[in-house]
């Protein structure tokens, strides 16, 4: 009885030679080897479970039958900018100056919700319970959602953001087209000055409007394509036609060498595209008056090339080509290549 009130389960008791005590000692030995065996168990499981909750990125806190908070992990006090663990144990929720306890209460137990607090941080908030001693003792789980939610979320800004640069892009692309047409037209008419004044602002504004979409769009990442099969000959001659006039008005002829057996490929029209207009366009800016843009296909491979004639990129311009928002106009004598 003394062992038993101890809790010492590692004793046994001897044999006597008498039929029944030996029975009884049989008993008590073998109950107590199973109460140490299932201590054993429990505290290895208790020490498990303390590793994996300090390990853990959820905060856990524990409140006692008075709804006063008996325990928190480390974890658990920037969430709720305390500075230490007695700053908020034997403390109420309410108690507690923090954003995050105010919308915690408002959990209902044995419900989960997402609590999103005027800070800009998102949390998932558990409130359930656990059986102590025959007490059910309440307790939260916090798990931070401000990152994950905060990468969904730019990831769909980049995809709107993108989008509103090609768009953009490709209408004052037509635009400055049309008006440098109509400037050419109009300075060969005597009194048209002050129309072709207004026309010149019109192109400079939709190219500074074209660069600064583009220099805002080239700081998100590009988003995830989606595919479909397209034939590229059909690409690069609706981009030929949408580039022809700047470059006729440059003298920048337009060589194309498709095969013509050009079987379909798996590309992102929309992305494709962009790449395509960007390197002509930069492939007119390099070359600037007077050159020539060549663009061929093939099958065996499936490639697609482009050269033109421009100066080529100087040695110190090379460290600085991926650099965000370095622009550099005299480029090239560029030969790029896209394989499938």
């Amino acid at each position: 009885m003394e062992l038993l009130k101890e809790q010492d389960f590692g004793s046994r008791l001897r044999y006597v030679g008498q039929r029944d005590a030996d029975r009884i000692v049989d008993v008590f030995n073998k109950m107590i080897e199973q109460l140490k065996n299932e201590q054993l168990h429990l505290r290895e499981q208790n020490h498990f479970l303390d590793l994996l909750i300090h390990s853990s990125r959820m905060g856990v806190i524990i409140l006692d039958l008075d709804d006063r908070i008996l325990s928190l992990k480390p974890a658990t006090y920037m969430m709720l900018r305390v500075a230490s663990p007695e700053m908020a144990i034997t403390k109420k929720l309410p108690e507690i100056d923090s954003l995050l306890t105010s919308e915690m209460e408002k959990v209902p137990l044995y419900d989960s919700r997402t609590l999103r607090l005027s800070d800009a941080n998102i949390y998932k908030c558990t409130h359930s319970s656990f059986v102590d001693k025959g007490f059910h003792h309440p307790f939260y789980l916090l798990e931070s959602l401000t990152e994950e939610v905060f990468k969904a979320e730019k990831k769909a800004y980049e995809k709107v953001i993108r989008m509103i640069a090609h768009e953009v892009n490709n209408t004052t692309a037509g635009i400055t087209s049309t008006l440098d047409t109509l400037e050419s037209t109009f300075q060969l008419t005597a009194g048209m000055e002050d129309i072709c004044e207004v026309l010149r602002i019109s192109i400079e504004c939709c190219y500074s409007m074209s660069q600064f979409i583009t220099n805002f769009a080239d700081v998100v990442r590009i988003p995830e394509p989606q595919f479909s099969f397209r034939n590229i000959n059909e690409v690069v001659v609706a981009g030929k036609r949408f580039m022809e006039t700047i470059c006729r008005n440059r003298h920048i002829d337009i060589v194309l060498g498709l095969d013509q057996g050009f079987s379909q490929v798996n590309i992102d029209v929309v992305l494709f595209e962009q790449v395509l207009l960007n390197i002509i366009k930069n492939a007119a800016e390099s070359i600037d008056q007077d050159g020539t843009i060549y663009i061929w296909t093939t099958q065996h491979p499936v490639c697609l090339e482009i050269a033109d004639t421009g100066k080529g990129i100087s040695k110190e311009t090379e460290p600085r080509l991926f650099t965000p928002f370095f622009y550099q106009t005299q480029r090239t004598g560029n030969r790029a290549y896209f394989y499938s």
